[in-house]
């Protein structure tokens, strides 16, 4: 069993904070006694978040502006007195077909979900290189199975989690560990704004709230042990863990089961114009 530590005055930032995953888990690490500063694109809801932390420090921060990054991260560094613990939990997604769809959701969503995380890695990496230190990325199960309507999506989280394996073997030297987190489908904002349409509900595999999607806080709980434990990597639901193992017979079976009415499934999609989960700054292309 892995060493648990106490998270009574670890200090931690976390991006995409405003709400979902991220608000939560500012609120329960902030319980167990961590020092948490916030990052996230909605500054009432972060302000919110904030109060019930301690009125934790907290900035506007489109991720993808890697100056903004540096300069947050800078801030937060010197409010907090240094870093442990840093984790890269913003992102989006909407669906989009690859051939015809809109190219900038495909732009947006690398642009926050890879680059994003990458830009954090940059600014903060160097702060929690101690022996201590712990870096959380936020890949998903899609990082492992790669689904119609979701290739966006899809291919930055498999990204994502490229560059977490690459970033542990970089700050081991250090000391510090990296992990990579792992979600199926979780009852959050993002996942009823996402990809609750009438073309994802054509495919066996999709569709929000067709007793598929699975309670958050099993989700936070992971989160906590897996910052006290300094984990490799956390899951959620369990079976999370054996479906990671067993990539090459999921992919397969996603591949079959998503053959029936695809062709139909493809043309309600090009007409949804399905939403990015949450609204993007506009930027220099």
């Amino acid at each position: 069993m892995p060493r648990e530590a106490s998270l009574a005055g670890r200090r931690v930032l976390i991006t995409g904070a405003a709400r979902g995953i991220g608000a939560l888990t500012a609120r329960r690490l902030h319980e167990r006694g961590a020092r948490v500063a916030l990052l996230g694109l909605e500054p009432e809801l972060l302000a919110d978040v904030a109060a019930t932390c301690g009125d934790a420090p907290w900035w506007e921060c489109d991720v993808a502006d890697r100056d903004r990054v540096d300069q947050v991260v800078a801030e937060a560094v010197q409010r907090l007195g240094g870093l442990d613990v840093a984790i890269a939990n913003a992102g989006i997604g909407a669906q989009m077909t690859l051939i015809d769809g809109d190219s900038g959701v495909w732009d947006a969503t690398f642009a926050v979900n890879l680059m994003g995380s990458y830009n954090l890695v940059r600014a903060a990496g160097p702060h929690v290189s101690h022996r201590d230190g712990y870096f959380l990325l936020t890949a998903s199960l899609a990082a492992a199975v790669h689904l119609p309507l979701m290739s966006a999506y899809c291919a930055s989280k498999a990204a994502v989690e490229s560059l977490g394996d690459s970033l542990r073997i970089e700050l081991r030297p250090s000391g510090a560990r990296v992990g990579v987190a792992y979600f199926a489908e979780l009852d959050t904002d993002m996942t009823s704004r996402g990809f609750d349409t009438k073309a994802a509900a054509r495919t066996p595999l999709g569709g929000h709230g067709r007793g598929r999607v699975a309670p958050v806080e099993p989700a936070i709980d992971a989160i906590e042990r897996g910052v006290r434990r300094r984990s490799r990597r956390v899951v959620s639901p369990a079976w999370v863990g054996a479906a990671l193992r067993s990539r090459g017979l999921l992919q397969r079976g996603a591949e079959l089961v998503t053959r029936r009415g695809m062709a139909k499934t493809l043309d309600i999609a090009r007409h949804e114009q399905a939403p990015l989960t949450t609204s993007q700054p506009e930027r220099a292309p």
